[in-house]
């Protein structure tokens, strides 16, 4: 699993200063830590310019919860939300995981565990009858309160087909619990690293694509944009029939507003997804989610990690390795990953190389925008010229020093005529 870093040390934290909504609020040691935003139901550029301020505070340790303070941000979180978010008891979440059961888990990562459960109108009046996915935080892990509290303002404002959806929460004392819509297929990491899972067909591929790049584009459109900040494979998860939906918006910042160009902030991420003007100077904005993007189109290709250290030095970090490569559907071939047996449009393939290569652009200004990558994937959906039929046969490139390696005619035509075999045929009905 990708590391996840903070490195203040690159560039101080500059908070943006903190500004109480009212005098009546939640304090930490003294400093105002969410407003009275149930008083006051603010427009939406007041709210999202309230949500980065709140965002942005210190992450709380376990001495600065008390039973006042969360009893106080139910109640604010109640009043905001009404009816769109469930206020869930600690006991309701306990009974519908068993106690939170190493039998129901799903995952785990920095931010805690994720475990299964099902609710219905029995647990509480109103509900849909629905499998859920229960998110555990650890408050002292990499994310505690801080990204809790963004993710819920942020999910409880925003609702679009490619988001995850959130169906409430649990503040009690310490603990802090999401409660989201169960996505039966999990995370696109899963379906592309793992050994046990069944490879992904290219329009599958593409379908996921154009999914996650939807999602990005309505947060970038937004009056106030919203900076996903953590756009990676695990981070898009995916429904029964593949539909992808971007999930955990706990690092997620409001956009640059009037004539600011970007937001300075401490630098958060994954390795090998973060932008390099992000990662050097803390400057955020949307072209750095248009970057990880890029890095996911490249795995989403190559069927490699974004970082992967177990490779020789020269193929660890997949940006350097492949770009030489995404030039020409002649080398492109030789990097495609090996699951797709050819099964792929040559012409597609080269098309999303050419826009993976625009948005890991070392200058943010070249790359292209979320609604133009949008147009530029959906335009590919119907292309039907299969590898396989065209005689490109999928090679895996050696190391060499240049970082290009193409092999001669030779070693092309000996494939040129060869069918796929019947495990790959399979794998494309399966998909």
């Amino acid at each position: 699993m990708p590391c996840t870093f903070s490195s203040s040390s690159i560039l101080p934290a500059m908070p943006t200063p903190w500004r109480p909504f009212t005098a009546n609020c939640c304090t930490v040691e003294g400093q105002t830590a969410f407003g009275n935003f149930s008083r006051c139901r603010p427009t939406r550029s007041e709210f999202s310019k309230k949500v980065s301020e709140v965002s942005s505070f210190r992450r709380l340790s376990f001495s600065d919860l008390s039973s006042s303070s969360s009893m106080r941000i139910n109640e604010d979180l109640t009043h905001s939300f009404g009816s769109g978010l469930h206020a869930f008891q600690l006991s309701e979440l306990r009974a519908i995981t068993q106690n939170f059961s190493s039998n129901f888990l799903l995952g785990e990562g920095g931010f805690g565990t994720v475990h299964k459960g099902y609710i219905d109108d029995k647990l509480r009046q109103g509900l849909k009858a629905q499998p859920v996915a229960v998110k555990l935080l650890d408050i002292e892990g990499l994310q505690g309160h801080r990204e809790w509290l963004a993710e819920v303002i942020f999910l409880g404002q925003l609702r679009h087909p490619h988001l995850v959806k959130l169906i409430g929460y649990c503040c009690e004392e310490e603990e802090r619990v999401l409660v989201y819509e169960f996505m039966p297929r999990g995370s696109l990491e899963n379906h592309l690293f793992k050994r046990i899972s069944l490879s992904l067909a290219w329009g599958t591929r593409l379908k996921i694509a154009i999914g996650a790049a939807k999602g990005l584009s309505f947060l970038h459109g937004a009056e106030t944009p919203v900076i996903y900040r953590d756009f990676k494979t695990s981070n898009v998860l995916l429904d029964s029939d593949f539909t992808a939906k971007l999930s955990d918006f706990g690092l997620a910042k409001m956009g640059p507003e009037g004539e600011d160009t970007h937001v300075t902030t401490r630098v958060m991420g994954t390795h090998g997804y973060a932008a390099p003007e992000y990662v050097m100077t803390g400057h955020l904005t949307t072209k750095s989610d248009v970057y990880s993007f890029g890095v996911v189109l490249l795995e989403l290709l190559t069927g490699r990690r974004s970082m992967d250290k177990l490779r020789p030095k020269n193929e660890q970090n997949l940006v350097d390795w492949a770009k030489p490569y995404l030039t020409s559907s002649r080398k492109l071939r030789y990097i495609m990953d090996p699951k797709l047996a050819g099964l792929y449009s040559v012409k597609g393939a080269q098309e999303v190389a050419s826009l993976a290569l625009r948005c890991v652009s070392s200058n943010p200004k070249d790359r292209p925008r979320m609604p133009v990558i949008v147009d530029t994937l959906e335009s590919l959906q119907h292309l039907k010229d299969m590898a396989v039929n065209s005689g490109a046969r999928p090679v895996t490139p050696k190391s060499s020093r240049n970082g290009v390696t193409v092999k001669g005619r030779r070693d092309v035509k000996a494939g040129a005529h060869r069918k796929p075999s019947p495990a790959a045929a399979q794998t494309a009905r399966v998909n």
